[in-house]
C-alpha cells in the first residue's frame, strides 16, 4: 500500500473546542495513523500518515474542524512516511 504523510498546522480558535479529540475520531474512522497536539502559540499541529485519499480528506477536514472551532489558516507540509502506528493525542 502506498502511504503519504502530511504535517498540518491549524490556526484560529482551535484549542479548548475539542479539536484534538474530533481529529482523532476522524483519523480512526479513516484508518489514518499519526498524532495531534496543542502548541503553546495557540495552534494545533497534526501529522497524518496513510492512504493518500484518506490523508487528504483529513487535511481538508482541518480547514473546518469541529463545530466550535473557527479555523483561520491551515499550513500543510509534505513529509516522507515514517511508519506511524495508531493515532494519538499528544
Amino acid at each position: 500500500m502506498v502511504s503519504i504523510r502530511r504535517r498540518v498546522l491549524v490556526s484560529g480558535r482551535v484549542q479548548n473546542v475539542w479539536f484534538r479529540d474530533a481529529c482523532r475520531r476522524e483519523a480512526l474512522e479513516r484508518r489514518v495513523d499519526g498524532w495531534v497536539r496543542n502548541l503553546a502559540d495557540g495552534r494545533v499541529e497534526a501529522v497524518f500518515e496513510g492512504d493518500p485519499a484518506a490523508v487528504e480528506t483529513l487535511v481538508a477536514w482541518c480547514h473546518q474542524g469541529p463545530p466550535r472551532a473557527s479555523v483561520t489558516k491551515v499550513e500543510v507540509r509534505e513529509e516522507p512516511p515514517v511508519g506511524e502506528s495508531g493515532f494519538a493525542i499528544a
